[in-house]
């Protein structure tokens, strides 16, 4: 079994749905450690070709970042307007309960582009 962080596809998605907002609003102290799909396949196939290995270390992308920094990579002249939630949900994120050792190799710039 492999547990993966968020894709870069969902880091994404958040922003587009934003796109005829004026600022993009973004959660307030977490951070993100998105993944690109591309990266998972390749672990997993690597897998599925191996042993048996039941649960395997998580997998998570190259760069842990706040999530203000993906969207001024995504659009860099949008302002950036934090949104402090509250939640047990929101309080994972913010303590880092989202984030896994790094593997994956493709950035989220690389992915955009």
């Amino acid at each position: 079994m492999l547990r993966a962080t968020q894709f870069h596809d969902l880091v994404l998605l958040f922003f587009t749905l934003q796109r005829w907002s004026p600022v993009h609003f973004v959660l307030a102290g977490t951070r993100f450690q998105p993944v690109d799909v591309r990266d998972v396949a390749d672990r997993l196939v690597t897998l599925a070709t191996g042993p048996p290995a039941g649960r395997v270390p998580d997998f998570g992308g190259p760069q842990v970042r706040a999530m203000s920094a993906f969207a001024r990579a995504y659009r860099p002249r949008r302002p950036v307007v934090p949104v402090p939630l509250p939640g047990k949900v929101i309080r994972g994120y913010r303590t880092g309960a989202n984030l896994a050792p790094a593997s994956g190799t493709i950035t989220f710039e690389e992915f955009l582009r």
